[in-house]
């Protein structure tokens, strides 16, 4: 079955005669589409985005409320300081946001409001976060051989030891024993 753009049959789909690919440096006419409609989204000169909605419009996290819920923990840092979701961020701003053991660094070069694609949520940070560890580097915690059993106590504290959990089994136990 051929499509409405084949002319010869063959099954391909004939490459535009308009000219030469795009350079390195430029985007595509599709990205440079897509960044010039964020950015008419987005708001005008002077005005700031709060910072929960841009880090979930750059794609960082994946919900504005878990964006939320990371500035109420203190997970997300501006300039240094800890900040609300309501913090207003502007260009030039480093967000830190901490998130599953590593920690994102980014300059904001692009304020935006709506969620876009990865290829134009890219250019609207530049990304210092330093590279993420090694897989081989996360050592496997808690895998047992297949028909061991329930794990013993000496075999759940070697786990916790190995997660780095030491004090919070000493800590468990004392909450349990309060009042």
């Amino acid at each position: 079955m051929a499509s409405e753009h084949d002319e010869s049959g063959s099954g391909r789909v004939a490459a535009p005669q308009d000219g030469a690919a795009p350079a390195a440096g430029t985007p595509d006419p599709k990205t440079a589409a897509a960044i010039a409609a964020a950015e008419a989204a987005g708001p005008q000169n002077g005005e700031s985005v709060r910072v929960d909605s841009w880090i979930w419009a750059v794609r960082l996290i994946k919900t504005r409320s878990l964006g939320a819920t990371a500035c109420r923990g203190g997970h997300v840092r501006v300039n240094g300081e800890r900040v609300k979701p309501a913090y207003s961020l502007r260009v030039g701003d480093e967000v830190r946001l901490r998130q599953e053991g590593r920690e994102r660094v980014v300059v904001v070069k692009r304020l935006i409001r709506k969620r876009v694609g990865a290829p134009v949520a890219v250019q609207c940070y530049i990304d210092n976060s330093p590279p993420p560890p090694p897989r081989e580097a996360v050592a496997p915690a808690g895998i047992r051989d297949r028909g061991a059993g329930r794990p013993t106590k000496r075999d759940r504290r070697e786990m916790d030891r190995l997660r780095g959990l030491e004090g919070l089994s000493s800590s468990r136990r004392d909450a349990g024993s309060r009042p």
